[in-house]
């Protein structure tokens, strides 16, 4: 626990549920920002509160959220309507520090553990903050589940059954080798053990779609990946680091480290960096990415280029070489159609064509292949 002293309070998230919180005020001199802290999967803000002390950063202010389902946040415990829901709740989150702690965002440093971590990035992706840095501690971008097809298997029930809950197969002692954080697990009564099925499946999902297209986060990152996890893949943690669009970014390896990095009994190793990172991005803040020029070179450029090449496997080249051929055919005559082969068919102007919603082509034919096209 902190010996800062904590002040309790709730926020009103975007469906008008009220989440629980912990809030330290900077005992510096002045309060230069806010270090936002998510805690792992099925924990609470308790169980991160250490940190508030140990980073040693006393002009900032801290604060912990108990996420949805968890802690003595409400809900049925280990539930979310979905990721995104959970990713919602960070950004009503970090309204509520701006608009009731007046600490504007572009001051605000965020440091997620485990699914924390997850929620963190895909926050950073969807919603793209101008925080001023990130640090995901062991992100559950790849969970292991050790038996054989477990999530087909849980997707079939899922359709079957409904909304059903797993529950944790890990023991205290494979998340840190720190005495004390195993005992105080295992006796926390607000430890959460199941996890909706809903929310399992969908974090894998949501991970996937994040490190695919990680480039498209550039706020400077410092990514700390534990070396001895029995709980996550490394495998898409470094590929996420690999393909960060972020113009400072690093990559900390912790050889011997369990999950739980930032609970962990050597964890001086990895808050060290950690608080080095917080505090240079302070001191000397990172230039902000431009993607002005991001049409001509960078990873999307590349991925534009990738996708105007066929296949290798020629089956799918001869269907792409269809499609192209039938696209092209459906310009001669749809406007739609030429409208989106000329400036694109995800194109602000292709957009306004849609909500029209007016079939216009040559002769008949070319109105119908329109509407079909429309509908």
């Amino acid at each position: 626990m902190s010996t800062r002293i904590a002040r309790e309070a709730e926020f009103a998230t975007h469906d008008g549920e009220s989440l629980f919180y912990r809030h330290w005020p900077a005992t510096g001199a002045r309060c230069r920002g806010a270090v936002v802290l998510l805690h792992r999967g099925h924990e609470h803000s308790a169980r991160v509160a250490h940190l508030v002390d140990e980073l040693d950063l006393p002009e900032f202010a801290f604060f912990a959220w108990d996420a949805r389902g968890h802690g003595r946040s409400p809900g049925a415990r280990g539930y979310s309507p979905s990721a995104a829901a959970s990713v919602r709740d960070l950004q009503t989150f970090v309204e509520h520090i701006r608009d009731t702690h007046g600490i504007a965002i572009e001051d605000i440093a965020v440091i997620g553990q485990s699914v924390g971590a997850v929620l963190a990035a895909t926050w950073a992706h969807d919603y793209a903050p101008p925080i001023r840095c990130l640090v995901l501690a062991s992100p559950a971008f790849h969970i292991k589940l050790y038996v054989p097809f477990a999530r087909p298997g849980l997707r079939l029930m899922h359709k079957l059954r409904g909304l059903f809950y797993v529950n944790s197969y890990v023991k205290p002692k494979f998340l840190t080798h720190d005495p004390e954080r195993i005992a105080s697990y295992a006796a926390d009564p607000l430890i959460t053990r199941p996890i909706a099925v809903n929310m399992l499946l969908d974090l894998h999902d949501t991970a996937q779609r994040i490190v695919a297209d990680a480039a498209a986060i550039t706020v400077p990152t410092q990514l700390l990946i534990s070396g001895a996890d029995w709980v996550v893949h490394r495998g898409p943690q470094d590929r996420f680091f690999e393909r960060l669009g972020s113009a400072r970014k690093e990559r900390i390896v912790l050889p011997g480290f369990y999950h739980d990095t930032l609970g962990e009994r050597d964890r001086a190793q990895a808050l060290a960096p950690l608080r080095a990172f917080v505090l240079r991005e302070f001191d000397a803040p990172s230039p902000r990415v431009s993607l002005a020029d991001a049409d001509r070179r960078g990873a999307f450029h590349d991925e534009y280029a990738a996708l105007g090449k066929p296949p290798a496997n020629p089956f799918a080249r001869a269907y792409w070489a269809i499609t192209r051929a039938g696209l092209k055919a459906g310009g001669a005559l749809s406007d739609g159609i030429a409208l989106g082969l000329r400036l694109g068919f995800d194109s602000g102007s292709t957009l306004d064509y849609v909500y029209r919603n007016q079939a216009q082509g040559r002769f008949g034919i070319g109105r119908l292949i329109d509407r079909t096209y429309l509908d």
